[in-house]
């Protein structure tokens, strides 16, 4: 194992890598032999310390994830292995998004085996307050951010019907881990293997809501058969490691995390774009959108003005 000590190593020189949304700062560190990692500063302790529990977590436990070289004694920096600078999000390959989506099953059962909970950044499970946080998300940094007339107490409406939905029996919410942003660009690409990174707002949770950040990611634009193949590659991973799985139960609940996730996104894209005017964020918006009314057609008896206000919402593109 390559062990990276700030005191005995001379790094030569430092490139910065680019992030989209992240306040963290990422740079690539290069001794004078060519072997490289990668620094992360970030902005909050408790936020550095979730990444670098987990990543030694799931590194011990022989997962797909970057090794953490050296910590500072602050905790509010770092070193990990340098995976390279493929992003799954660069080449939607079938067969590296179905080995993605099936080391995710392994990474949700598998590393909440002996997983402390108390590491994770800002909440340790996936509860009504996570739900409620995602939903005021996309009110308040997207839906008022369009300036559309809308009302609040049948959208708070519909909004109690999904958190119902979502915390409910049928979710299936056992003692997994939820990685909270898997899509394309949090997965790395090496030797044609997927290694996971930013992984840091973790929690315990259901499982659907990963699947649903990763086939319903706006920019990557899957194909609705892909999509389907995708989920039955993953059912079937999963059945190996969780031998109490109902697929038909799971496949019940997975549209309204679609939904949450869809929300949730179109806040981070409205905050990212609309307040901050990052590009990326704002030409992701219609897609996102598009996203949002398809995903809602067939769930508009139970979410009626959320299917309206997504109506609403499409004339404005």
């Amino acid at each position: 194992m390559r062990v990276f000590r700030k005191e005995n190593t001379h790094f030569s020189y430092t490139v910065m890598i680019k992030q989209q949304g992240s306040n963290r700062v990422y740079t690539r560190e290069t001794d004078e032999n060519g072997r490289s990692v990668i620094r992360v500063v970030g902005t909050n302790r408790d936020e550095n310390r979730a990444f670098i529990y987990m990543a030694r977590h799931f590194h011990a436990l022989g997962l797909p994830v970057p090794e953490v070289y050296w910590v500072s004694d602050d905790e509010m920096s770092y070193t990990q292995e340098d995976l390279g600078d493929t992003l799954l999000f660069d080449n939607l390959d079938p067969t590296l998004l179905e080995r993605a989506i099936r080391a995710l099953a392994h990474i949700q059962v598998e590393g909440a085996r002996d997983f402390d909970w108390s590491y994770c950044f800002p909440v340790p499970a996936f509860d009504e307050r996570s739900v409620r946080w995602d939903l005021n998300y996309f009110k308040y940094c997207f839906l008022k951010g369009t300036q559309i007339e809308f009302s609040e107490p049948q959208l708070e409406d519909d909004f109690d019907a999904l958190v119902k939905n979502v915390l409910s029996p049928f979710a299936i919410r056992h003692s997994t881990f939820l990685y909270r942003d898997f899509q394309s660009r949090n997965v790395m690409i090496r030797d044609g293997q997927p290694y996971f990174i930013d992984f840091q707002g973790g929690r315990r949770g259901p499982t659907q809501y990963d699947v649903a950040s990763f086939l319903w990611q706006a920019k990557a634009n899957l194909a609705p058969e892909l999509r389907e193949k995708l989920i039955e590659d993953y059912l079937d991973e999963l059945s190996t490691l969780a031998s109490n799985l109902s697929p038909f139960a799971w496949k019940k609940a997975l549209p309204h995390f679609v939904l949450l996730r869809t929300l949730q996104v179109l806040g981070a894209y409205g905050y990212r774009g609309y307040f901050e005017r990052k590009q990326h964020f704002l030409e992701s918006i219609p897609l996102a959108l598009k996203n949002l009314h398809d995903i809602l057609e067939p769930l508009k008896e139970e979410y009626p003005y959320l299917y309206a206000i997504s109506n609403d919402l499409l004339v404005l593109l």
